[in-house]
């Protein structure tokens, strides 16, 4: 991966924004898309959802099928014309917008409106607390929580910007909240989309030691950005059966659900 040409510059806070919801999201965490557009329009900014939105292409760009990319991704730009932020839940499809539709349209006709696009892309906790500065005030009994940050977060979309350490700042505002290290959490959780099918057997090793390290942090809870990486990871812990220190299963959560039920007192 090549690194960005420049660092984004961060815009004043908008009073509308799109959000891209992503296939994962939609399909398997819903209440976690609801509450990122909840917690974004608690702060005054007013959402909108083009529904005729899809994937974002990355299945097939990573399968290097370009074409059939391109004309996915066509018909995204197409629907997000505003000049305004598109705010996206996950840092892999995030990661798809900002980092590799430029890459995707590059000589094409359709250059200019990809780069103007990716742009104003952004993953949900960068905006939350990079354009929209949050200060949130959490509720509820004491929990131990540790965050598993995402390989397309950390690696592609986190040198656009301050976005890498913006899960870890949203959760530390949150009282009764206790951030516990997760071991190796660098290492990718074997995921990796087409990656867990193509190399199975490699992606199993990786989930386990995952998993491992989740276990012994001792928390209750283990929150990520991305639903692949939860669905990968928390698939595995239930199939392990794996219990924190307090003899309970662990809760795997979406980051904006988490925060969501904090913010509640849920």
């Amino acid at each position: 991966m090549s690194a960005p040409a420049s660092i984004r510059a961060y815009p004043p806070k908008p009073s509308e924004a799109y959000v891209f919801g992503t296939c994962l999201m939609d399909l398997f965490y819903p209440q976690a898309g609801l509450a990122a557009v909840e917690l974004m329009e608690r702060e005054g900014v007013r959402v909108i959802f083009p529904p005729d939105q899809t994937c974002c292409g990355q299945p097939a760009f990573n399968s290097g099928y370009r074409d059939e990319a391109r004309r996915v991704a066509r018909a995204q730009l197409a629907l997000f014309p505003k000049p305004i932020p598109v705010v996206v839940p996950s840092g892999s499809c995030g990661a798809m917008l900002a980092r590799h539709y430029p890459e995707l349209f590059a000589g094409e006709p359709d250059e200019a409106r990809a780069r103007d696009f990716a742009a104003r892309v952004f993953e949900w906790s960068d905006f939350m607390v990079n354009v929209l500065r949050v200060r949130l005030r959490g509720r509820g009994a004491p929990c131990a929580v540790t965050y598993h940050p995402s390989c397309h977060l950390l690696r592609e979309l986190g040198p656009l910007g301050n976005g890498a350490q913006a899960p870890q700042t949203l959760l530390a505002q949150l009282e009764g909240v206790e951030l516990r290290p997760l071991p190796d959490a660098e290492v990718c959780c074997g995921f990796g989309g087409t990656f867990a099918i193509k190399q199975a057997a490699i992606s199993e090793a990786m989930v386990v030691d995952k998993c491992r390290a989740v276990a012994e942090s001792g928390a209750q809870v283990l929150v990520s950005v991305d639903c692949g990486c939860l669905l990968n990871i928390g698939g595995a812990l239930e199939r392990s059966g794996k219990p924190t220190a307090a003899g309970t299963p662990v809760r795997v959560l979406p980051l904006p659900q988490f925060v969501k039920e904090r913010i509640d007192g849920a």
